[in-house]
This record gives C-alpha cells, structure tokens and sequence, in this order.
C-alpha cells in the first residue's frame, strides 16, 4: 500500500468534517461558515468587525458576505464601536443567540464521539502534531 502524505491526510480529514457539519446545518437552513461565524461573536459584548475576520482566520470579502446572510436572517446586528466612532461591534441577537447554542452542541457532541473513541493520550499527541505543523507554517519553516 502506498503511504499517504500528512497533508493528504489533513485535507480529506477536513473535508470530511466540513462535509459533515455542512449537512447538519443545512438542516436548519445554515452553513458551516456561518455557524463558525456564530461561534467566533462573543454572546455577551460581541465581537469588532475588524477583529472577527483575523479570529477566524478568513479574508474581509468572504466574511462580509456571511455577516450580511446573517445580518439578512436577523441573526446579527451591526452597531458603532462606543471606543473607536469608525468601527463596528458585531452583536447577536436573540435569534442569533439560539442559534449560536445549536451550533456549539453539535461543536460538543462531535467533540465527545471523538473522546470516546481516542484516548486521552492519543489526542494529545494529535494537539501536539497539529500545534507543531501551524507553527512551522507560521513561522515560514516549511517553504
């Protein structure tokens, strides 16, 4: 058999997953990334624009496209920074909220499927791989 290569194996990882929480919440009318978007938004003082998009790691123009789906289903509401009169804090609304909830129980229940099945000691391993790949990437170690 021929041995597959880490990032092989990342990516069809990835995709998997994606493909899986795609399909649950399109079962309530959702993305993934918008979902992800829910959960980046501090619930209780929210969240800067300028800051979500870094948090999160996705370019402006891929995020202001979700924030205005969810601005558009009265999930989120865009009000002036009370510190900086130029920015925006991205706030939940109580819809908005609810379905934050939803999105970070199934976060929750993929999470504990997986601990029941790996050991502590094998996830460990696993943070500690993960950790060391972004952080030769982000260091510029690689290329």
């Amino acid at each position: 058999m021929k041995e597959k290569t880490i990032d092989y194996i990342l990516r069809t990882t990835w995709l998997a997953v994606q493909k899986m929480y795609n399909e649950e919440a399109s079962k309530f009318d959702a993305t993934m990334a918008t979902a992800f978007t829910l959960l980046s938004i501090d619930p209780k003082i929210g969240t800067s624009s300028t800051s979500l998009g870094p948090k999160m790691g996705m370019e402006s123009t891929s995020l202001s496209r979700i924030l205005k789906t969810l601005e558009d289903r009265d999930l989120i509401k865009r009000t002036p920074n009370p510190e900086d009169g130029r920015g925006i804090i991205i706030n939940l609304t109580k819809l908005g909220l609810e379905k934050r909830e939803d999105s970070r129980q199934r976060v929750f229940k993929f999470n504990n499927k997986i601990k029941t099945k790996i050991s502590s000691e094998k996830l460990k391993n696993f943070y500690y791989v993960s950790e060391t790949i972004l952080e030769l990437i982000n260091d510029k170690k690689i290329f």
